[in-house]
């Protein structure tokens, strides 16, 4: 029994060894060798972060507060004149030139200029006891230290000659406005007259001839360009015109006179206004030069015509030998002076050609056409003709700054010298014709 006994055990347990072990095989056949483990860090490592953009914000952020640059002061230009005459900016102007007004550059004249065979003399003086527009000597020396006075007068209509005052004036331009018609600016220095006019308004001229005679300037009225113009000038504070409010002018009518050619003036009161305004002073006026001889280098100019618009503006100048002047016409009529009843004279005429350039500022709009201002470029250089004594000079006429007074040279530079008097500038467009006898 115990024998028995003994090898069923043993059998069961040899079955059980063999169904464990054909258990197990299945797993055991499974199993492959492990490849060698990296050593793992102390730390587990984190996991790569992805950065997801921030959306840009719609609105810009806030920046630090900065102090903003000082704010400049705005300064005033030049006008400008600013003088485009080809040479006359004014401008620049503009003149101009005249805004800011650029500082004008000469423009090429019409005829060139020989270069000068000489050194050019220096601008000349005058002498302390001398009128330094007419070359007369003065009795009383105080009266020089008054400042000139240019004052704007008017040429047409016919029924506004004869003016008052012309026969006083040391010098007067005459030159072209609108529609072929003249007007004058007359400076009075050495004389006065108890009336002068009929004053009108002012042109883009009268941006430069103040400021080369360093004078007053009466007139009344302007275009609404020209009036800013002056406005902004460098010499406003000696502007004298009822359009701001000044005193100094009365109305005379006169029939067959529209309202507009009555307003005269006179040398006292426009004197005395500027003694008020500290500015009735002597002034440098420096760069004429006057010789009871004629130079030599001359041409007979006996009678001289300058049309400007047939039928309706010219002069005429005929020399008369035993008064040593030119008597003064209009349309062939003698141009006399309201205050004298006596034809007006001239010790000389001047002609000085310079570039007549039309704008945009508008001078008459009334009629079926439209007129324009007209920039006369005195500034520079240009041809001149000096005539006096009967005969003619040719030269031409410099003013290289704004304040200098425009000078009549030779092709050398020297200066061709005016007759003791008065003289009248009769300002031309290139390719004028001046007929001469």
């Amino acid at each position: 029994m115990i024998g028995t006994k003994a090898v069923s055990r043993t059998s069961a347990f040899l079955y059980l060894c063999i169904i464990g072990g054909l258990f197990l095989l299945p797993l055991l056949g499974s199993c492959s060798p492990s490849p060698p483990l990296t050593p793992t860090p102390t730390k587990t490592p984190k996991p790569p972060v992805t950065l997801t953009p921030t959306p840009i914000p719609t609105t810009p952020p806030t920046a630090t507060p900065t102090v903003p640059p000082p704010t400049a002061t705005p300064q005033p230009t030049a006008t400008l004149t600013p003088i485009s005459v080809q040479l006359a900016t004014a401008t620049s102007t503009p003149l101009p030139p005249p805004t800011s007004t650029p500082v004008p550059t000469p423009t090429p004249m019409e005829t060139p200029m020989e270069t000068p065979t000489s050194m050019p003399t220096p601008i000349p003086t005058t002498s302390a006891d001398v009128w330094p527009l007419t070359g007369e000597g003065v009795s009383d020396v105080s009266v020089l230290e008054r400042r000139p006075l240019a004052v704007k007068i008017s040429n047409f209509p016919p029924i506004v000659r004869p003016q008052a005052g012309l026969s006083y004036a040391d010098v007067v331009f005459e030159h072209l406005s609108e529609a072929g018609l003249t007007r004058m600016t007359a400076i009075f220095l050495s004389r006065g007259a108890e009336k002068v006019g009929s004053i009108r308004s002012a042109r883009l001229i009268d941006l430069e001839i103040p400021a080369m005679f360093k004078a007053m300037f009466a007139y009344s009225g302007a275009s609404g360009g020209v009036k800013q113009k002056i406005q902004e000038s460098d010499f406003f504070d000696r502007v004298v015109s009822p359009d701001f409010g000044h005193s100094g002018f009365a109305r005379i009518p006169s029939e067959g006179k529209a309202y507009e050619h009555t307003l005269f003036s006179d040398t006292q009161s426009l004197w005395e206004i500027a003694e008020e305004r500290g500015l009735n002073e002597r002034q440098d006026l420096s760069g004429w030069v006057f010789s009871e001889q004629p130079p030599e280098g001359s041409s007979p100019a006996a009678s001289l015509e300058f049309l400007y618009t047939p039928k309706y503006a010219s002069a005429e100048y005929q020399y008369d030998p035993g008064r040593q002047a030119y008597l003064r016409s209009v349309l062939g009529e003698p141009h006399r002076d309201e205050l004298t009843g006596e034809q007006i004279t001239a010790r000389n005429v001047v002609a000085i050609y310079a570039n007549h350039l039309d704008t945009d500022i508008v001078e008459d709009s009334t009629g079926p056409r439209i007129y324009y201002s007209i920039e006369i470029q005195i500034w520079g250089e240009g041809r001149a003709i000096v005539f006096r004594d009967g005969q003619a000079f040719e030269g031409k006429w410099v003013r290289p700054q704004r304040s200098d007074l425009v000078r009549f040279v030779d092709d050398t530079g020297n200066p061709i010298p005016l007759k003791p008097g008065n003289t009248w500038i009769q300002v031309v467009p290139f390719g004028f014709e001046i007929e001469v006898e």
